[in-house]
């Protein structure tokens, strides 16, 4: 594919959710919705830029959820860890049928299915131009993956954080429950966090504020968006200082 401009990031990390795999089923992974991510992951690989993925485990299970039910909460997020490297495996594969390369990378040992994640072999990944999908989180109990996207944004040097989700960008609130929900098209992460707005956990916003990481929140329904991120355009929301 002919991409005709330059992409002003030379190196991104996105965050997907696993929600977002499962499309319009209950649970669990919808192939056509797999096959779309990769096809516009892609077509972004394919403009030039390095790219990081880390992905969520909500499409499976939520730890924060057992733990409300009653599961020790250690246990709860370890099994939350292991839905992600799932998801993370199911993206490696629909990525490399579309002919990129592509490597799983794990904040906990699982070495018969994936690598450990070491901040220096993700980067030489990416400057060969590989997809790095980052699975298990931090590998931490109690922080979120996108808590793990911040930090791990921050550690491989990207130059922005790209929050996918199902709405064109950050409201002032939910725009499927408030018809009256305002877009915002720029943000300061002092403004997220005053307001409260849901984008990222308080933890994600403050690692992306300390360290200077902007953070672009983009409709991934929306066939393009990871390249018109990349490529600098006014898409979704713009988070920086």
């Amino acid at each position: 594919m002919q991409i005709n401009e330059s992409p002003k990031y030379k190196r991104v990390l996105i965050k997907l959710s696993g929600e977002v795999l499962m499309g319009e089923d209950q649970y669990g992974i919808n192939q056509s919705v797999l096959e779309r991510i990769a096809s516009e992951i892609s077509e972004l690989n394919q403009s030039g830029v390095e790219v990081a993925i880390v992905i969520g485990g909500g499409n499976i299970l939520r730890g924060k959820g057992l733990a409300d039910l009653g599961m020790e909460r250690v246990t709860a997020d370890q099994m939350g860890m292991l839905a992600t490297v799932i998801n993370a495996l199911a993206i490696q594969d629909s990525l490399e049928r579309t002919g990129m390369y592509a490597r799983v990378m794990s904040a906990i040992k699982i070495n018969e299915v994936c690598e450990d994640y070491i901040r220096r072999r993700a980067v030489r990944h990416l400057e060969k131009g590989r997809i790095v999908v980052l699975a298990a989180g931090t590998g931490n109990p109690f922080f979120t993956t996108d808590s793990a996207a911040s930090l791990r944004a921050v550690e491989i040097d990207a130059d922005i954080l790209i929050k996918a989700t199902k709405v064109d960008g950050v409201y002032s609130a939910d725009p499927m429950e408030d018809s009256s929900a305002k877009l915002y098209k720029r943000l300061s992460y002092d403004d997220v966090l005053g307001k409260k707005l849901s984008v990222m956990d308080a933890t994600a916003v403050v690692l992306c504020r300390d360290n200077g990481m902007p953070l672009r929140v983009v409709n991934m329904m929306k066939h393009g968006a990871f390249l018109d991120a990349a490529l600098g355009k006014e898409v979704g929301t713009i988070v920086t200082v």
